[in-house]
């Protein structure tokens, strides 16, 4: 059977070239992007896992703006690191003047994402999700382990593999 291993690449269409590459030229460096390849009429980032790329619209597509509801994609979200990244990326968002949709906040049950749109008002979100899930294991895992360490008959075992 085949399996997708990962996404590759999405590649959109913009209305102002210059504009939209500076845009997610700015995005993409805050995000620790580089660029991949660049040609007269297309840019590509990459962080070595995913790419990125824009071109310009033609003459009929510029005629018809991007709006959420449209058939095509509602939104393109980054996996952050962290909780704290998510708040990293609204301040750089807000520094830049880019417009947020929705501030960053848990969503959904452990799902903390801020959302925003591009110069043509396509939706894009940054996100983390399972952080306090993750951390809430791992202190029960650890409690865990110091009862076992605490309790008669591991201290025993130990004692007698150190005998």
């Amino acid at each position: 059977m085949v399996r997708v291993v990962g996404i590759d690449h999405l590649v959109i269409r913009v209305s102002n070239y210059a504009k939209s590459k500076a845009f997610y030229g700015r995005l993409f460096t805050f995000l620790g992007f580089e660029v991949s390849d660049e040609y007269p009429d297309a840019i590509g980032w990459t962080n070595g896992k995913t790419r990125f790329w824009i071109g310009p619209a033609d003459a009929e597509g510029r005629n018809h703006p991007h709006r959420i509801g449209n058939i095509g994609y509602h939104h393109y979200a980054f996996q952050l690191r962290s909780r704290r990244d998510v708040d990293a990326l609204e301040t750089f968002l807000r520094e830049t003047g880019t417009a947020i949709v929705d501030p960053a906040a848990e969503y959904y049950d452990d799902y903390y994402a801020v959302f925003f749109t591009d110069p043509d008002g396509l939706k894009l979100e940054g996100m983390k999700y399972g952080e306090r899930h993750a951390r809430t294991a791992r202190a029960k895992a650890r409690a865990s382990s110091a009862a076992r360490k605490k309790s008669p008959r591991m201290r025993s075992a130990v004692r007698r593999k150190k005998a």
